[in-house]
């Protein structure tokens, strides 16, 4: 049989894998096609950019201010005396420019609801977007901090109640967050080569890899989720964390590629893990938590040794952006592991971060993280670009000011929609209601699928087809092996030979 030979491409990861299936589609003539690899959405939330670009146009009115004796094409820094009545007439002049009335919502919201001063917003957020100071505090600018700090209480802690607060440290995206965290808790000793770290399966792909780096050496743990169960962990499968060579869990909640979220039992049981294991350190990524009803995070029910990691990619359509958030909770378990490491261990970190501070045993953990992420020398230079942290904070204000929700249930709708279709196309049902799924992301059980056709055809799928050449080169072979079974009448549902199947690695 005629057949292309993928079996140098097996060893790929799915998103390296995703080049390949993109020349593929572009070498079929007259099909439309969706890339949709590395689960970039094709849609994004505009509001929040129109008010960027009017702000841009404001602040750049404020820089023309300053030095206007000199050459055309030279400002200055914006002035924070009289900004926000300036605002308010550039406001009211351009009333009818999109973005115009959200900007001038958000310093309301701003001043009267969170409490701080508009005419300091509006000063951080233009000398901001003009991009013409670095970054200061390097973690996070103030007033940007204060506010995101609220959008991650409503859409990560919900309604769940939290008396704690924290840290934000504004990173480039979550792949920025996980890398910063990895090679902080190595060079802080809180993971060390041959530690046994426990990752919540089916998960992200390169969580996976990245432990298994040289690096790293970090042994794995899979604390497996049931597919028969809804994706959920059992209590036994929990119960692993309970041993305490196992110094970390890992996890994706709502799971990637499954998209369901951690039930609200699950939570409480792992809560009541962490009571019994308080040395345990928890990272969870909650990129997707904006797209479930009710979702509450692991960081709201142990706050204290739960590293948050937050990305605005994919409910705002912001991949481009390279736009996250590392949370610690002000009192955590990593800055209590760092001051009981031996002497000689404290040692050699106080001299690491001596150019940066006169206390550095009492530097936080997330401010350590900000320092290494510039190799503590540049230091100086550290922080996300401003610019993104003003979008950033146009993002987060846009959601908290929607009290209606209606850009989230408009989220909702289209994904959920969009699903439906799938399954109506292959004339499948797409199976019984569950709260905790989500649905940004769905799973093809193929070999389920196939016992449809016959239980030979299921026998002969398993022995010849890599998972990898379901996507690459499978259509002849399925379809050869499917026309025998139709011809032989046990095939029940011939349509279904003709759709192509999506695929995800979860192991």
């Amino acid at each position: 049989m005629n057949t292309r030979d993928t079996s140098h491409l097996a060893s790929l990861s799915p998103f390296e894998l995703k080049d390949e299936l993109i020349k593929l589609a572009g070498s079929v003539n007259n099909r439309l096609m969706l890339n949709a690899g590395r689960g970039n959405p094709n849609f994004l939330a505009t509001v929040p950019r129109h008010g960027f670009w009017q702000l841009g146009l404001f602040a750049m009115v404020e820089s023309e201010r300053s030095f206007s004796y000199l050459a055309e094409g030279v400002g200055g820094f914006p002035r924070r005396a009289g900004i926000e009545e300036r605002f308010d007439l550039f406001a009211r002049s351009h009333a009818d420019v999109p973005g115009v009335k959200f900007l001038a919502s958000a310093v309301s919201f701003v001043r009267d609801q969170l409490g701080l001063d508009g005419g300091d917003f509006l000063y951080e957020m233009c000398a901001g977007i003009l991009a013409c100071s670095y970054p200061v505090p390097d973690r996070m600018l103030k007033l940007s901090e204060e506010i995101v700090k609220q959008y991650i209480r409503k859409e990560m802690v919900g309604a769940h109640p939290f008396a704690s607060d924290f840290d934000l440290y504004a990173v480039e995206g979550g792949t920025a967050a996980m890398t910063y965290l990895f090679n902080s808790m190595k060079i802080n000793h809180l993971l060390k080569a041959g530690d046994v770290i426990a990752l919540g399966k089916p998960i992200f792909t390169p969580y996976i890899e990245i432990p298994e780096l040289s690096e790293f050496g970090l042994a794995e743990l899979a604390i497996d989720a049931d597919a028969t169960d809804g994706w959920q962990y059992s209590e036994k499968e929990l119960d692993k964390l309970r041993d305490p060579k196992v110094k970390a869990f890992f996890l994706v909640n709502p799971s990637n590629p499954p998209s369901v979220k951690v039930s609200d039992k699950s939570l409480e049981y792992l809560a009541g893990i962490v009571q019994d294991r308080p040395d345990l350190i928890i990272l969870t990524d909650d990129v997707y938590g904006t797209f479930a009803d009710n979702f509450v995070s692991l960081f709201a029910l142990c706050p204290r040794n739960t590293l948050l990691v937050y990305s605005f990619s994919k409910y705002f359509g912001a991949t481009g952006w390279r736009l996250g958030v590392i949370a610690a909770d002000k009192l955590n378990v990593f800055d209590e592991k760092i001051a009981q490491l031996p002497q000689a261990e404290r040692d050699d970190l106080n001299k690491r971060y001596a150019s940066i501070t006169t206390e550095p045993e009492k530097l936080p953990f997330i401010d350590r993280i900000v320092a290494d992420s510039r190799t503590v020398a540049l230091n100086h230079t550290a922080g996300l670009s401003t610019p993104q942290q003003v979008q950033m904070v146009l993002f987060s204000l846009f959601s908290l000011m929607d009290t209606a929700e209606s850009y989230k249930n408009a989220m909702k709708r289209l994904i959920r929609g969009r699903k439906a279709a799938l399954y109506r196309g292959m004339g499948a049902a797409p199976g019984e209601v569950d709260e905790n799924v989500v649905d940004y992301y769905t799973l093809l059980d193929v070999e389920q699928m196939s016992r449809e056709v016959g239980p030979e055809f299921v026998k002969w799928l398993l022995a010849s087809i890599k998972p990898h050449e379901l996507l690459l080169g499978w259509r002849k072979r399925l379809a050869s092996c499917c026309c025998r079974a139709r011809a032989s009448a046990r095939c029940t549902r011939p349509a279904a030979c003709r759709l192509p199947i999506s695929m995800s690695r979860t192991t």
